[in-house]
């Protein structure tokens, strides 16, 4: 009688962890829910850093930009910035990056990203979290007057953190997967 409920019990534990295991793994519904709003972060990371770089932006609206583009990282990402006259690519917290677009010494910037794709599937780490890299193109024209000054176009890959999270809503406890962004890597810088 004992071996049997030992053997119930495991079976009840077996149950337990299957269950928590595959609510670990992403379906592929959910997956491509999670792309899109990688994508989606990505893309509200190019509309911010356009926002803070952009010279008629108030001071004060640049701030509140910085904070939500903040939102979108993990703690300790560091932005690459490379150019065209310097061979080394230097990088930077995310902060730091964004309070030194916002200083920029030119009377106009203009900074487009575009075809914004994956370049990695997510992959499962050893943390339980997925990781994966999207690759963006940045244009970056920097005037002074009415003289372009400095142009360059960037390749930059993003490494994006899939992670599973959970919060009480209603006194239930309800887990979901959030996606932040991690360092910014510079692989190619040309005029």
């Amino acid at each position: 009688m004992r071996s049997i409920k030992i053997i119930f019990i495991a079976l009840i534990a077996l149950i337990f962890s299957n269950n928590a295991i595959s609510q670990d793994n992403i379906s592929p519904q959910r997956k491509m829910a999670i792309d899109s709003l990688a994508l989606e972060k990505v893309r509200d990371l190019s509309k911010y850093i356009s926002i803070i770089g952009n010279k008629q932006t108030p001071w004060s609206e640049a701030n509140r930009v910085i904070d939500r583009t903040l939102e979108l990282f993990i703690d300790g990402a560091k932005m690459g910035v490379s150019s065209i006259n310097v061979s080394e690519v230097k990088y930077y917290g995310i902060r730091t990056y964004l309070e030194r677009l916002m200083a920029l010494n030119y009377d106009k910037v203009k900074i487009e990203w575009y075809n914004i794709e994956y370049i990695s599937d997510l992959e499962k780490q050893p943390d339980g979290r997925y990781v994966g890299v999207i690759t963006v193109y940045q244009r970056f024209e920097g005037s002074n007057g009415d003289k372009l000054t400095y142009v360059d176009t960037t390749k930059k890959d993003i490494t994006v953190y899939v992670e599973r999270k959970q919060t009480q809503i209603g006194g239930r406890i309800i887990g979901f997967w959030d996606v932040l962004l991690g360092d910014i890597r510079v692989t190619e810088t040309k005029p």
